[in-house]
């Protein structure tokens, strides 16, 4: 049998790291994937990090097993995408020192530190939080000086990757946006950035494009993977950026990308800011259109939390046919998903439901107002966004593991009054981004995917009723906060 070309493509989200074999016209031929690996940092007092070679074995086992799925193929290149904001410190010989993911906070305690919060926005397009990689530095050298003092260079978790794989130190823009040392206008780093942050600018690596050529594979982890010696590694960019790009949109169109959190994005041709400060504008992939988002946050996460308490051994479209049948919302639910317009996040949250509890609440209700939970706080960035910039386009185009809910889609569509579209490639869109990243640099012509479905507003629903109740209870919430 003649093997079949494809590409190697790591994803390290925020809950899995995955690793998935693609050919180049978009089929995925296998995935494997398990649960990220975090541990809790003692010297903080809300931080956690991952052990960068406990995650690079973890990458090495994972592709053994899917080669084992898969084979025979040829790979002929390498590519990794990730989670954003996330890190790993390397010293001057290129060992790996820490991992620092996207929900580390590290810095918090610096956040006030920084004067000019204003003119960070300006330059970065987002406000600066702990959430991002220049605070989670400063964490590191304030409190572990030892650690800070061996540190010779930082990358994005996607860009650590390839390094492993390539020997090339590098950073990709998207990454780079995450930092708050990346003049995301100028499309390179900034001096007055690493200067309010202390941070001295040979921390910084080199910026490589989305689509470019690292290098070839390093021959002792060619022999390690089992690969051949010709075998390339190709730069990539953010989970959110590869899967927009697999959706292939159009400047103006507004792409929903629901995973572990839920960016709602905006794709424009210009440097757009917020003057309330609400949203981040970063750039994309092609590195001439800016992305202007609303993170309605922790998303997807809580539906498969939920999923293992009512749900723990039965497939999602056993709960799609239980809740699709649902007609009458026996609960609501305020599930600390982020509001743009919210000055504070909702930390503490659940369901209401009428007391005594009713004979008629089944486990299906509480995944019911958990989807409408995602799609009210979905539907509320959207409103920030359209406040920003308006959206005209009678469609959003929607992508990612949590929409493959069918009736997610639906109240989506209800609530925004827009069509809702998906491609068919919409439950792998990151990975299926990473080969046209691949494709990009090999010079070969990337295939748009079809169009699997479109779903029109039914104004039958009654969600008017639901949206003002769940209004309601989240404020309920953010009271008891």
């Amino acid at each position: 049998m003649i093997p079949k070309q494809a590409y190697l493509i790591v994803d390290v989200g925020t809950g899995n790291v995955r690793v998935a074999v693609a050919e180049q016209d978009g089929n995925i031929l296998g995935v494997e994937s398990e649960d990220a690996r975090y541990e809790k940092d003692l010297h903080y007092p809300e931080s956690i990090y991952f052990s960068p070679d406990a995650l690079w074995q973890q990458i090495i086992d994972l592709a053994k097993k899917i080669f084992e799925k898969t084979s025979p193929v040829n790979i002929t290149a390498v590519t990794a995408t990730s989670q954003r904001e996330g890190i790993v410190v390397i010293d001057h010989t290129g060992n790996s020192l820490i991992g620092m993911p996207n929900i580390d906070h590290r810095g918090r305690e610096w956040e006030d530190l920084i004067a000019d919060k204003h003119g960070v926005y300006q330059l970065t397009g987002r406000y600066p939080t702990s959430l991002f990689s220049a605070l989670k530095l400063v964490g590191l050298r304030n409190r572990i000086p030892e650690t800070w003092q061996r540190v010779h260079t930082f990358m994005s978790i996607s860009d650590w990757v390839l390094f492993k794989f390539s020997g090339v130190i590098g950073y990709e823009h998207s990454q780079a946006c995450e930092t708050l040392l990346y003049d995301v206008a100028a499309k390179g780093w900034s001096a007055d950035l690493c200067k309010i942050f202390d941070l001295n600018p040979s921390l910084l690596a080199p910026l490589h494009d989305c689509g470019s050529l690292q290098g070839k594979i390093l021959p002792e982890i060619a022999a390690i993977f089992g690969l051949s010696n010709n075998a390339v590694v190709i730069v990539a960019g953010s989970d959110t950026q590869l899967a927009i790009m697999s959706m292939c949109p159009s400047v103006q169109d507004i792409v929903v990308v629901s995973g572990t959190t839920t960016p709602v994005i905006k794709i424009t041709g210009t440097y757009i800011l917020d003057e309330a400060e609400r949203t981040w504008t970063s750039r994309h992939t092609n590195g001439n259109n800016f992305l202007l988002e609303a993170n309605a946050g922790v998303t997807g996460l809580n539906y498969q939390r939920l999923k293992e308490i009512f749900y723990p051994n039965e497939p999602y479209a056993l709960i799609e046919e239980e809740v699709a049948n649902i007609r009458d919302a026996q609960c609501v639910a305020a599930l600390g998903s982020l509001l743009a317009d919210e000055k504070s996040p909702l930390i503490r949250g659940g369901f209401v439901f009428n007391t005594p509890v009713s004979h008629e609440l089944r486990r299906g209700h509480f995944v019911f107002a958990t989807l409408w939970d995602i799609a009210c706080s979905i539907f509320e960035n959207y409103k920030s966004l359209c406040e920003v910039v308006p959206h005209e386009e009678d469609h959003i185009w929607a992508c990612g593991g949590g929409v493959q809910s069918r009736l997610l889609r639906q109240f989506l569509a209800n609530l925004l009054n827009k069509k809702v579209r998906i491609r068919d490639n919409y439950r792998q869109a990151s990975a299926v981004g990473c080969v046209f990243a691949c494709n990009q640099a090999l010079g070969i012509a990337s295939n748009m995917p079809a169009v699997l479905e479109e779903i029109s507003p039914d104004q039958s629903m009654a969600h008017e009723h639901l949206y003002h109740e769940w209004k309601k209870t989240r404020a309920t919430f953010k009271t008891a906060s």
